[in-house]
């Protein structure tokens, strides 16, 4: 195709540490991407609370689009997604009230279980939303503003969620995106909209929020002032799956149905893709979650605390000098790769000392080694000391518990498929893909193949959302055939010893079942 021809679809990608600007094309049946951007997502700390800067969001867009302009490329729509559960809001005059609360802010701790004890029970939250239950969802931050007298809820007309406040900055058009509304503890998956005893719950109306699309959905195009800034035309703003796991999701190269997902990073999030969300007695029992996927799907999924462990206790190891052996040569960590110390950690005995991954003990902890230290310690186990013994501990711990949460899933899917057929695959997504040590463990823990890639789901997502919105792709399978196409995948197949899985897997449960103080 030459350049009149060729589709490029221009995708913003928002993390809670940092962002990218990418331009997607397809041709020849696979997809190409470039990043354009890439910039810090900064918290704000003012006036005893954290702030997210949307200003400094919106200027990193406009920057990623004036480059576009610039090299004379006519791109065929803008998509953004983001993190989860935080809002803008605006004033009746169109101005931004205030830049947006980050959900990192202390203000919501304690104030979830006073929602359910003055207004309404969890287990009727729970039955209307099928949503985890976390102190910083949507609900409980408007809750605890609320009980603060914030003047800037008091003043919104409208509250957007991130992507979509973004993306009323491009359009001045104000919508509520599927999948990041999901998020919120707030939408109702019977009814595919915002619940009204929710919403009023916390003192607002459904006039408060856009109209719902979604993902696929044309919000609007540039602003003339947009087209005046960034040299470009009225190109269509899309809304995407505006949750950035929605469209990690989104861009899992699954053969078929018969899969399940790890977007393994600082979180590990490990579900199902289902045609109806799941909520029943069980998935409240075990905490899952149901949130909103492309094409009316629902992503049923348990937050497991990932690599957050592993980067804790890194980031101590090199503030207190800790030196490691490699390749005969004393290196401190600082200097050591993490293919070279999670290689070390290789060389330590396996399942020595196990963890629960999700303990609150390790929520942030002043010393993750500390925690971990105390954690084995309490079960009587052996203390990891060095950090390979303790990335060791780690690894082994992680892999358990994914095993735990992949059988319940392996439950839920024979219930919601009413079959007796299994998930066959497990696909690694994420910059855990990376992690060959982990994937294999991961293979061998579950019993399942593993299939590890894209690394940068989220903006492939994205984009690939975009380019279904114009016909380019007919399906999610069209989408994940061709990105399939476009990517290199790893498989690891279950080669351990099985038995020894099996037994560690027995002791996890019975460390994990004792009371830790």
């Amino acid at each position: 195709m030459n350049m009149e021809q060729k589709k490029y679809f221009f995708a913003v990608d928002l993390g809670a540490t940092s962002g990218r600007t990418i331009l997607g094309s397809l041709e020849g049946g696979k997809l190409e991407q470039e990043e354009l951007t890439r910039f810090p997502n900064n918290l704000i700390e003012t006036g005893g609370h954290f702030y997210w800067d949307v200003y400094a969001l919106y200027f990193e867009m406009i920057k990623g689009l004036q480059m576009v302009a610039r090299r004379g490329i006519e791109i065929t729509s803008i998509g953004i997604d983001t993190w989860g559960v935080d809002f803008v809001f605006i004033a009746e005059d169109g101005a931004i009230l205030r830049n947006p609360m980050a959900y990192r802010d202390p203000h919501t701790f304690g104030l979830m279980e006073q929602y359910f004890e003055q207004v309404l029970d969890r287990k009727t939250v729970y039955d209307i939303t099928g949503i985890q239950f976390m102190n910083f969802n949507s609900l409980f931050q408007l809750y605890a503003m609320r009980q603060a007298g914030n003047t800037a809820l008091g003043l919104a007309k409208k509250i957007l969620f991130l992507p979509d406040a973004l993306s009323w900055m491009l359009t001045g058009e104000a919508v509520c995106e599927y999948t990041i509304a999901s998020t919120s503890q707030m939408l109702n998956p019977q009814t595919g909209d915002l619940d009204e005893r929710l919403i009023q719950s916390v003192g607002l109306t459904r006039d408060h929020f856009g109209r719902m699309v979604r993902p696929g959905t044309q919000i609007g195009f540039l602003t003339e002032e947009v087209q005046k800034i960034t040299g470009l035309g009225p190109v269509p703003v899309i809304a995407v799956a505006g949750h950035d796991t929605a469209s990690a999701v989104a861009a899992v190269p699954a053969r078929n149905e018969k899969f399940a997902y790890l977007s393994s990073g600082t979180w590990s999030l490990m579900g199902i893709e289902t045609k109806q969300a799941i909520i029943n007695e069980r998935s409240y029992e075990l905490n899952f979650t149901n949130e909103g996927g492309a094409e009316n799907t629902t992503r049923f999924l348990k937050n497991i605390c990932g690599m957050w462990l592993y980067e804790r206790c890194r980031k101590e190891w090199i503030a207190r000098g800790e030196r490691l052996e490699v390749r005969g040569t004393s290196l401190a960590v600082s200097e050591v790769s993490h293919p070279e110390l999670q290689g070390a950690a290789m060389q330590v005995a396996p399942f020595r000392s196990i963890i629960d991954p999700d303990n609150q003990l390790f929520a942030n902890p002043p010393s993750m080694i500390a925690a971990i230290q105390q954690y084995c310690r309490e079960t009587g186990q052996q203390v990891p000391e060095t950090p390979a013994e303790i990335c060791r501990c780690i690894f082994d711990s992680l892999a358990l518990r994914y095993r735990q949460v992949f059988q319940w899933l392996q439950e839920f899917y024979c219930s919601a498929t009413e079959s007796t057929d299994k998930v066959e695959v497990l696909h690694i997504i994420g910059g855990g893909s990376l992690n060959k040590y982990l994937n294999q463990f991961t293979a061998d823990a579950l019993g399942v193949e593993v299939l590890a890639g894209p690394q940068e789901g989220t903006a492939i997502g994205n984009i690939m959302m975009q380019a279904k919105s114009v016909g380019e792709v007919s399906d999610i399978w069209e989408m994940r055939r061709m990105i399939a196409n476009s990517i290199d995948l790893v498989a690891y197949h279950p080669a351990g010893d099985q038995s020894a899985w099996d037994a560690a897997f027995s002791r996890y449960i019975e460390i994990t079942n004792q009371k830790i103080n």
